[in-house]
């Protein structure tokens, strides 16, 4: 569905420069400087998938999103979505993708989003019984059939949010740009856009590209991730590759059966490296590939009442991997 080759993308911006005369210069002559925003990228998305699109600010990914949505025109390289080149704009393909930005809003705020619905309704030429199937299926899913009349202006974030998506889904796209969707909203907001993407992906099967600073989101939404750093694609694979090559060890937490005294802490040996003891519980960082043989230690020696394990988070695994550098046998 969508096809990605050597991708680029250079702007060219003025060059700031500090100074009294350098400022008197560049009213008459600005120097420009080049700016990578997108580097030789390359990748496939089939039908189906949610690929998240992760990397720090200015790394590049919004403006791949806006090439391929067909918002920006790319300075070289070749991207098919759905058979077509995204930046010709052809009505074919926009009838066929949609793009929700979470920092900007597309529906009109004095408006109430049922009447938002109907004019999106008439641009996409959506038959009157299909309208009203998916208008159904949406609103009752994301449980928000009570605030369609309601403007949208005085809706909470969080309920705006869930219209936006909404308005994105009414034409049944087979390709879907999410970014940033659920930025700024709560938590119990979060949670439900996550199942609900899941859900809608399990029943329509489109393309999905998500870009988030929320780990959470990559890690419940996204098998497969891209790695953007500095415009270059430095990885594309499961994520759990990820975890595995530079994520070695998982957190293993065991909960005593009875509260343990300070001297009985300072004598206990433990299978792993401490993070955290109280009376209550320990915590430790164990080699992944020995969680069973640890597992067995602790039940063996002590008297335990639970135990948790935990893959380490991927944000924490990403700022480190690009606090590293680029990654080894990075794209394919």
């Amino acid at each position: 569905m969508i096809h990605v080759s050597n991708l680029s993308k250079t702007f060219y911006v003025h060059k700031k420069e500090a100074g009294l005369r350098a400022s008197l210069r560049s009213l008459f002559r600005r120097e420009k400087v080049e700016k990578h925003a997108v580097r030789n990228v390359s990748f496939d998305v089939g039908p189906g998938e949610i690929v998240g699109l992760v990397g720090a600010n200015g790394a590049g990914k919004t403006t791949l999103v806006k090439m391929l949505s067909g918002i920006v025109h790319p300075s070289s390289g070749e991207a098919r979505v759905l058979g077509f080149e995204p930046w010709k704009r052809s009505n074919a393909l926009r009838q066929q993708i949609a793009l929700i930005m979470g920092q900007k809003a597309s529906l009109w705020w004095d408006l109430p989003a049922a009447d938002c619905f109907l004019l999106l309704k008439e641009i996409y030429s959506i038959p009157t019984a299909t309208f009203d199937r998916r208008l159904r299926f949406l609103t009752e899913t994301l449980q928000v059939a009570e605030q369609l009349t309601t403007q949208l202006r005085r809706l909470s974030l969080g309920e705006r949010m869930k219209m936006e998506l909404i308005a994105t889904l009414l034409h049944a796209p087979r390709v879907v740009f999410l970014d940033e969707p659920t930025i700024g909203l709560d938590l119990a907001a979060q949670r439900s856009i996550r199942e609900f993407l899941l859900q809608y992906r399990e029943e329509h099967k489109p393309a999905m590209i998500l870009t988030s600073h929320y780990m959470e989101d990559i890690e419940t939404l996204c098998e497969r991730i891209l790695l953007i750093q500095e415009g270059s694609l430095v990885f594309d694979g499961p994520l759990v590759d990820v975890m595995h090559r530079y994520s070695p060890h998982k957190v293993l937490t065991a909960y005593f059966q009875n509260p343990w005294t300070a001297a009985e802490r300072k004598q206990a040996i433990f299978p792993g490296e401490v993070i955290e003891i109280d009376q209550k519980h320990v915590r430790l960082r164990v080699p992944r590939d020995e969680i069973s043989k640890c597992t067995k230690e602790l039940l063996t020696r002590y008297a335990v009442a639970d135990i948790s394990i935990e893959e380490s988070e991927i944000g924490d695994v990403i700022e480190e991997i690009f606090r590293e550098g680029s990654l080894p046998g990075s794209q394919p």
